[in-house]
Order: C-alpha cells, then structure tokens, then sequence
C-alpha cells in the first residue's frame, strides 16, 4: 500500500515547499516536489528524543514496562517517534529489573534503548540526581547490563573523573554503548581525556556540570569544542536562557547539537507533586524542582515545544528538525534508519501547522490515531 503525504517538506538539506513523500509500507520510497496551489502544513521528520525519564504522568525511572508503554505513547502523540527510556541514578538492582522490563520493549519497538544516565556521576554536581546513588563505575555492573539487555543498552551518562571512568568509557565504545559526559566536576583537560578514551555525547550540556569560566573552561567548553561530540540541549527557557542556546548551537553547528526533553512523568500534566530516583519534586507553572532545595528536577517538555522553543531563538527551520531527529538519531547509531525525511528511511513524519504545533503524527507508515 502506498500513501503520499503533502505539504513543506523539510529536510536535511532544505525546505521543498511544495512537496510530496510517498511511502510504501514502513517506508519512505519518494520525495519530490509536487506542484499545488497551496504549501500546505509542514512536514518534518519523526522526533528522536535520546533524553528522556516519562511523560503523561508515567515513568521510565521505576523500570515498570506498563509505565514506560504510557510514557512512550504520550511523547508519540506529540511527535517523538523514537525515543531512550532515559533512567537516573538507582541501585544495581533496579537497574537490572529495569533492563529486564524494557528490552522486550526495544525489540518490540517501542523504546529504541536504555539510557542509564548514572549513577556514576559527581556528587558536587548530582543536581536533581539522587545523592545516595552515587558511585564509582563498575566494569562488573556494565558488563552484565549489557549482556542482560541483549543490545537494549544504547547510552550511559557518568562523570569522567570518577575513579574508573575512562576504563568505563573504553568498555562502552567497545561494547558498542554510546558513553556520554554529564553530572560532572570534571577540568577541560580530564572532560578531552573522556573524549579520547571513547565519549561522544554531552549530557544535557552546561546543566549539572562545573560551570565554564575563561580561566578554567572546564567540561562545557570542551564538549562544545569537540568535532567528535553531539551535545544535547534542553531547549525549555528554564534550563538555557534562549541566547545560551542560540550561541552553543553556532558554536556546535546543526551536525553536533541535539535537542532532549530531559522530561519527567509530569510532562503534560498539571503543576502539583511528583517523584524522581526516590525524591519529591513540586511542579510550579510547569517548572519542576526538588522540594527539598529547588534544583530543577527534569523538564515538563515535549519534542514539539522544543523544537517551537529552538526556532524562536533563532534557529532555522531546516537546522532545528535536524537537531531535533537527524542528529539525535545519528548519535544513538541510528542515523541509516530514522531522523529524516529521505528514501529507504522508516516513514516517521510529523504534521504540523503553521504555529509548528502537531496536527498528525506517523510512525513507520501508519498515523497514530489508527
């Protein structure tokens, strides 16, 4: 069965302003332009959200599959097609029920990994993340999430100067694991040393780490600095000032930044108490942060809103969708399969008006709603 689908088509390279996609199946299998007397809605790729903990009043922290289903069917209704099911700092045990509970889901397709961000990260820098958590990473712990896993394990966050992190790092790249920087103190010279032994991600980049100063520019500086590295951002007004993600984006060009959500169960749902890795957290006007100090807790972002939030600040329409799925995808290792508007690729499209809010959403071929 074939379907075409009309409208201003983005992709990697342009805007074809009167477009068609044809897709046969799951598949995209045509992009050209098609004459019509009207542009017609956007039509951008699938959203690739590659930092995520829930949405919709679900969570992927606990490890429960049923939550992670809720969750991953909310972000989808606001144009995520792909996503990591993003946990935070717990204890090994949780992390292997979790890693049992969510596979089925990346075979499935629901999920397309698990991202443990912790809980090898710095306890001066731990931000919303639990502090009694906190460890040294576990080459034992690492070796046996991922055979467990069966390939589900797609990303670790931790905090390179950490006893033991660059042997962690190694491992990862050579179990194929995107290793990623974040929740870190570390200096400029031991965040380039991570790099080396292997990283190729910034977590949330600037939030939870040493801030940068031009005597010391610490781990933002180096991310931002390195070809080899995508840096996540999260494009909320509450996280970054808009001029913060305006310059990092220049500095990281389109090819190295990746918008996140960063988001939690509250995503989506009204201002009140929620959890996080075992804390209370309190959502005021959509913000959320611990109740016990106020550190921002997560996000209530969606992928749609981000990338709203990202054109406002500047960035191009062409530019913000390749942040928001070409990149994403290619730095989680599937760029030859999602992320974009091109022949051969999953048809992940994502519909929006002239507000770039969602009208329709489809994923592998088939629109939601159906």
């Amino acid at each position: 069965m074939t379907i075409r689908v009309n409208g201003k088509i983005v992709t990697p390279t342009g805007v074809i302003r009167q477009g068609c996609v044809e897709i046969t199946d799951d598949r995209i299998t045509a992009v050209a332009e098609y004459p019509s007397t009207r542009e017609g809605h956007w039509i951008v790729p699938g959203f690739v959200d590659i930092h995520t903990h829930g949405g919709g009043g679900h969570t992927f922290t606990t490890g429960d599959a049923d939550a992670a289903r809720q969750a991953a069917a909310f972000h989808l209704s606001h144009g995520t097609t792909t996503l990591l099911a993003s946990l935070v700092s717990s204890p090994y045990d949780l992390m292997r029920s979790a890693t049992a509970a969510f596979a089925p889901l990346v075979a499935d397709g629901v999920l397309a990994g698990i991202h443990f961000e912790g809980p090898y990260l710095s306890t001066a820098r731990c931000g919303a993340q639990n502090p009694e958590h906190l460890r040294d990473p576990s080459l034992d712990e690492l070796n046996a999430l991922i055979e467990l896993g069966q390939g589900a394990v797609r990303m670790v966050t931790l905090a390179p100067e950490r006893q033991g992190a660059l042997d962690a790092i190694k491992l990862l790249a050579s179990r194929g694991v995107i290793a990623a920087v974040g929740h870190t103190d570390a200096t400029y010279e031991q965040t380039l040393a991570a790099i080396s032994a292997g990283a190729t991600v910034g977590t949330h980049v600037f939030n939870g780490m040493r801030p940068p100063h031009h005597r010391e520019p610490g781990p933002v500086y180096a991310l931002l600095g390195a070809a080899g590295v995508v840096c996540e951002f999260v494009a909320d007004g509450v996280h970054l000032h808009d001029g913060t993600l305006a310059f990092a984006t220049s500095v990281t060009g389109p090819d190295r930044a990746a918008l996140i959500t960063d988001a939690i169960s509250a995503a989506g749902m009204p201002d009140g108490e929620y959890e996080l890795g075992g804390q209370a957290v309190v959502v005021t006007d959509g913000v959320a942060r611990l109740a016990r100090d106020g550190t921002i807790a997560g996000s209530t972002l969606t992928m749609d809103a981000a990338l709203r939030r990202a054109v406002a600040a500047g960035v191009s329409m062409v530019d913000a969708c390749r942040m928001a799925a070409t990149t994403p995808a290619r730095a989680i290792g599937l760029g030859d399969r999602v992320g974009a508007i091109a022949r051969g690729l999953r048809a992940d499209l994502v519909v929006l008006d002239d507000d770039l809010r969602v009208v329709r959403v489809m994923r592998a071929g088939v629109w939601v709603e159906d």
